[in-house]
């Protein structure tokens, strides 16, 4: 069997979870270009670019293996399981809820020449917890410490498709880091919807017991014997400074925030119902930066929500000009159904929306040359994985460089002190591998 992951870091996590459950019971996985039996196909939905993403994995499995059965979960599959299994070829398609079963509905899954079998649950009796890492070929394994929103943001369909805001407790999340340090990772990324509120949907009597985000961080650096730990995103309301100022003094948590952003426009962000101004933004970048000068932030943005005008995007433009960040991840809006932003007047004509992405983009790799210029000449701790350029491997900084040198395989997995020593117009820094290794 195979299986192909689209979207989110959290995406990965429950993919590879789901398919050490198979292994576990003696199934074969094989790449997915391959031509398995079985594929399973985890989806996204945050646009409508991830949706047709998926349509394009089902042909692929198809190509591969006419007969294969098509298994589909995630997002997609939550939010439009009827869409999904009129899909030529899909069999079965899961919901939020039955997603981690999927092994229990394998036997018997017949190929079908109509329309896919469903099994799919309101979001809202989607209240369960399941624990999920990443565990393959990277350095890095992804662990999910948190799923599902209570953001309800204007333009966001992730409420919809995960639910509410839930987590576990910190024993559980620091027994499971011990399992992956013991197979041999040296990152572990903390990762999930809104990872910020861990512990917060717990009953107010329990949380003491449970603990917050900061506890979680707090207990994962005294008990985890690992030499890092990222955490992927946090929302700037949920930034506080008091775990800004515990990444900054521990050895562990890496110098790196990604913070969404979304606009730089006031106007625009409430329109988003987003939980904080652009001033509280601008504080938390400043705060991340007084404490460590060196640490990457990185920042999501849409371009062409609904209602922006030029004004707005020059605005949003001239702010993240302003604020000393890294990189961003742009955006293209897309109207999803079911979201308060479909139904709002004044859309962006796609091709504004596309220049405007196009224009974000320009910006940050404007942004990353920057960042990366800063710090040629230094020498910094780089985590060595996999190239696809023979004779080479790459890796990351502790805050967040990839950097590219000549190394043997035998380096890989293992943390190198490495001098930076020049980047290239397309952001590529090479370095070169310093006598050492760092001890873990």
């Amino acid at each position: 069997m195979s299986f192909h992951t689209l979207g989110c870091k959290l995406n990965f996590a429950e993919t590879s979870s789901i398919r050490r459950q198979f292994e576990t019971h003696g199934f074969q996985v094989i790449p997915f270009e391959d031509g398995a039996d079985i594929a399973v196909i985890n989806t996204c939905s945050v646009t409508d670019f991830a949706d047709r993403k998926c349509r394009k994995a089902v042909r692929s499995a198809l190509r591969s293996n006419p007969s294969a059965r098509i298994v589909v979960v995630g997002c997609y599959a939550q939010l439009k399981p009827d869409e999904i299994a009129g899909i030529d070829g899909v069999d079965l398609v899961l919901g939020a809820s039955q997603k981690f079963q999927v092994l229990d509905y394998i036997d018997g899954l017949e190929k079908t020449p109509t329309k896919g079998l469903i099994d799919h649950t309101s979001v809202d009796h989607v209240a369960s917890f399941q624990p999920a890492f990443s565990f393959g070929d990277r350095t890095r394994s992804f662990l999910k410490v948190q799923d599902g929103c209570d953001y309800n943001c204007s333009f966001c369909t992730i409420p919809l498709a995960r639910g509410k805001s839930r987590s576990t407790s910190i024993p559980e999340i620091v027994r499971i880091a011990h399992e992956i340090v013991k197979k041999g990772r040296k990152e572990i990324v903390l990762t999930g919807v809104n990872i910020g509120d861990f512990g917060h949907s717990i009953e107010p009597q329990a949380r003491q017991i449970h603990g917050d985000f900061l506890k979680l961080l707090e207990h994962l650096d005294r008990e985890v014997d690992i030499p890092r730990i990222r955490i992927s995103s946090l929302e700037p309301d949920l930034c506080h400074d008091e775990i800004i100022e515990f990444v900054a003094q521990s050895d562990k948590f890496m110098p790196h925030f990604h913070m969404p952003l979304q606009s730089g426009n006031n106007r625009i962000l409430k329109m988003m119902q987003r939980r904080y101004r652009r001033e509280l933004y601008f504080e938390r970048v400043q705060k991340i930066k007084t404490t460590m000068p060196d640490a990457c932030i990185g920042a999501d943005i849409i371009a062409g929500f609904p209602g922006e005008s030029d004004e707005d995007f020059q605005i949003t433009i001239d702010f993240l000009m302003e604020l000393d960040i890294s990189y961003i991840h742009a955006f293209t809006y897309s109207e999803r159904e079911s979201t308060k932003a479909a139904s709002m007047a004044t859309a962006v004509p796609m091709r504004v929306r596309r220049l405007r992405t196009a224009q974000f983009r320009e910006l940050s790799h404007r942004k990353k040359l920057d960042f990366y210029s800063q710090h040629l000449n230094s020498t910094r701790t780089v985590l060595l994985e996999n190239d696809a350029k023979p004779g080479w491997l790459t890796g990351y900084t502790d805050n967040y460089i990839r950097v590219q040198l000549a190394a043997e395989d035998s380096k890989i997995n293992q943390l190198q002190d490495v001098f930076l020593s020049e980047v290239n117009d397309k952001g590529i820094v090479r370095g070169v591998m310093e006598n050492r290794s760092v001890l873990h």
